[in-house]
């Protein structure tokens, strides 16, 4: 990282944004092309280290395209605002906290897989645990996840 006054480390601190924010934006190559989407997500922490879910349908660009390459970047981010005061353009900024990282994407192999994906998400979303899914509903979903091969966290924080 570039501006180590930004950087933010330590789980705690990281974490903190990982739970605040309920969409990651997911960067891939689609076509040739870079190609990103804002997803809902969410994750696991444990000792196999930082796991991110996603979900959607069965079929579309977003699913070729991480078939095709499933090399992935993702960046989820707070919004504190603008900050800054006066007449000069140039001493105006915008404050925020972000983490952005980098891995490989993996599809859910079977339902068990999928379910699994799902109560992540949905505890994320939610907060709430006991979901149920039915074959039908799984049949026409692809979840998928992305093991952070490195990520890092930063902020400029309001003056």
């Amino acid at each position: 990282m570039r501006r180590k006054d930004r950087e933010i480390s330590g789980r705690e601190n990281i974490e903190r944004i990982l739970q605040a924010c309920k969409t990651c934006r997911l960067a891939m190559v689609a076509d040739g092309a870079p190609y990103v989407i804002p997803l809902n997500y969410g994750y696991t922490w444990d000792e196999d280290g930082l796991t991110i879910y996603f979900h959607s349908g069965i079929k579309g660009k977003k699913i070729d395209a991480l078939r095709a390459d499933p090399r992935v970047c993702f960046e989820m981010d707070t919004e504190m605002g603008v900050t800054g005061e006066g007449d000069l353009a140039c001493r105006y900024s915008f404050a925020f906290s972000s983490v952005v990282g980098y891995g490989s994407v993996q599809f859910a192999q079977n339902n068990e897989e999928k379910r699994r994906g799902f109560d992540v998400i949905m505890k994320h979303q939610t907060g709430r645990d006991g979901w149920s899914y039915t074959d039908a509903a799984l049949s026409v979903a692809e979840v998928f996840w992305v093991h952070a091969d490195s990520f890092e966290g930063s902020q400029k924080l309001p003056k």
